[in-house]
């Protein structure tokens, strides 16, 4: 593969990921403006989908946080992406330099900024080999990080998580966390849950669910797509509203993703995303075609 025409492709989806929101998502918040009977809600929701225009018309940053990136790529046979780090650094760095992305990347102790959104362990990248794939797929996204003072996580056992009770003990932990985080996730948000595995799993699962799925889509999963769609209607009823100022929508959707954990534990991650999604994703053939995904 030419690695000029993955660097090219990598900063063109970097741009696309900042200057607007992904499609699925900007549905979710004009249906949210249609049914709303709320007239606080209503002028915060059309200033949303206001800003949204003026940041494409204008060529800026759909919002002045550049988020944390965190990029999935998946990959097949022979065709491990080894460039991969190397081109989003540069690719982040030159983002930051023309405007697009505030340097906001700082190390966790000192707080030093290098100035180009990137330091140890930034870009994040999760790397998922599947066998016989004849392409390689990359899906970043730049998640606001007000919206990580809200998450929660919670190690349940099998009797507290109350699954002979119609999963009571999750369904409470994620309306509580959601009352706790009122307005702090930049609301209408969308929300990953992570279920399974140890701590980082379930975390990791939260951040891909909510990062990478369309947030109109329907889980494949029967029992989580009832949970995904219970769990958005209830968190809705409590009446937050657009920017935690009270209203109909707080929550565009749930995401849940799942991995097997061991037999006296439950993990539970719990990760709010605002309404500011932005994502963008690249399909790379193994013939040099690129494809775009979101």
């Amino acid at each position: 593969m030419d690695n000029q025409l993955i660097k090219t492709a990598m900063h063109d989806a970097c741009i696309r990921a900042v200057t607007e929101i992904s499609a699925d998502v900007k549905g979710l918040v004009q249906a949210a403006l249609d049914r709303e009977t709320n007239d606080t809600a209503k002028s915060m929701l059309s200033s949303m989908l206001d800003n949204l225009d003026i940041a494409k018309a204008q060529d800026k940053a759909v919002c002045q946080s550049p988020g944390y990136p965190t990029t999935w790529i998946s990959y097949g046979d022979g065709n491990f992406p080894s460039y991969a780090h190397d081109v989003i650094c540069e690719a982040l760095g030159e983002a930051t330099t023309k405007g697009y992305l505030r340097p906001s990347i700082v190390d966790p102790l000192t707080r030093h900024n290098p100035g180009n959104n990137t330091g140890e362990g930034v870009p994040n990248i999760e790397y998922q080999y599947h066998p016989g794939q004849e392409y390689v797929d990359f899906i970043i996204s730049f998640k606001g990080c007000g919206a990580e003072l809200g998450n929660a996580m919670k190690i349940f056992t099998t009797a507290n998580l109350k699954l002979n009770q119609d999963f009571a003990g999750l369904k409470r932990f994620v309306l509580e966390t959601a009352i706790n985080a009122g307005g702090k996730p930049c609301p209408p948000f969308g929300i990953g849950i992570g279920i399974g595995g140890q701590m980082d799993v379930a975390s990791k699962l939260s951040r891909e669910a909510i990062s990478t799925r369309k947030w109109d889509d329907t889980n494949p999963d029967p029992l989580l797509a009832r949970l995904e769609d219970e769990l958005r209607d209830n968190i809705n009823s409590l009446g937050l509203g657009a920017a935690g100022t009270g209203g109909d929508t707080v929550c565009l959707a749930v995401k849940i993703g799942r991995a097997a954990t061991h037999t006296a534990i439950a993990p539970v991650a719990i990760n709010f995303h605002c309404w500011v999604a932005r994502r963008a994703g690249i399909r790379i053939y193994n013939d040099g075609r690129i494809e775009k995904l979101l």
